[in-house]
């Protein structure tokens, strides 16, 4: 019998249950991640990080977001199935159950954890508590606040100071100006994201800042992005920053400004695309700051 080279059936529709349920076919959320963590080793390093802390927060950002991922959808497996754009999501359809989630979670996180024990310093490891405790208790915001785009703030932004102080062994101002900015920047595109959901959240009771915001949905977005950039130019100013870095941060406010045009309407797929371009606006601020610093 001639050899096909796939995988049986069962365990290759396993293994794509397993997928994206992590989010490996969508890899937008890690990029967003990864951005501002290399901006911290970057800073930190006044150049090029050292090249184990590199592979440490690229892998740690990818194994972390897939950790988050598997408890976002175990904290919403009950409601995913009324939301339409999260109706085939393996758990909420019964494909993967809850217990499996919980176990990802825990091992990838583990994963992450032994490398921060095994390759960064005692500061990195203790401001890792911290990262898990908000990789964990985010998703269940959402039942609780109309902000949970906040604590999904603070736990992407924890990678910053992480990044910091395994590259400086120490935290500066610019760490927590930083911390700030990706905060920001983090509830107004998440904000975006939730613009999406937004009637599906009202039926079934789901808070987020879109809801919160009403109508001054774009406004405030915008004051958001405004606040992002005026910060960077604050670090850029404290940092010693010039030309390229301003033209990386002029980047970002543009397509903040393309975002805006696409949300003018509030239409569910415009807003979504809004969402993704946020990609590029954090890649234009990292090759700014690259260049910057190597020249």
């Amino acid at each position: 019998m001639a050899h096909t080279g796939r995988l049986p059936t069962p365990l290759s529709t396993r293994l794509l249950d397993y997928a994206r349920l992590l989010r490996i076919d969508r890899p937008i959320g890690s990029l967003l991640l990864l951005w501002p963590t290399w901006w911290a080793l970057w800073l930190a390093a006044s150049g090029v990080p050292s090249v184990t802390n590199l592979i440490v927060f690229t892998l740690g950002v990818f194994f972390m977001r897939a950790a988050g991922c598997a408890i976002n959808d175990f904290a919403d497996r009950k409601v995913d199935g009324h939301v339409k754009r999260t109706t085939q999501r393996p758990l909420a359809t019964g494909r993967i159950h809850p217990a499996e989630a919980v176990a990802l979670f825990l091992g990838l996180a583990l994963v992450s954890f032994l490398m921060v024990v095994l390759f960064t310093n005692t500061l990195t490891l203790y401001l890792s508590f911290g990262g898990l405790v908000l990789a964990f208790i985010y998703p269940f915001m959402k039942r609780y606040t109309h902000l949970p785009q906040l604590f999904l703030g603070a736990a992407f932004s924890w990678a910053i100071p992480m990044a910091w102080a395994a590259e400086a062994n120490d935290l500066t101002r610019l760490t927590w100006l930083l911390f700030i900015v990706n905060v920001l920047w983090t509830v107004a595109y998440d904000t975006l994201y939730a613009m999406v959901d937004r009637d599906d959240d009202l039926k079934i009771g789901v808070k987020s800042t879109a809801i919160l915001f009403g109508e001054a949905d774009r406004l405030i977005v915008g004051l958001l992005q405004v606040t992002v950039v005026l910060v960077l130019l604050l670090v850029m100013h404290h940092a010693g920053l010039g030309a390229w870095f301003l033209l990386g941060v002029l980047g970002m406010a543009g397509c903040f400004a393309y975002q805006q045009w696409l949300i003018r309407d509030r239409e569910r797929m415009p807003c979504f695309s809004a969402f993704l371009n946020n990609q590029w606006a954090g890649a234009s601020v990292l090759a700014g700051l690259v260049v910057d610093l190597a020249l």
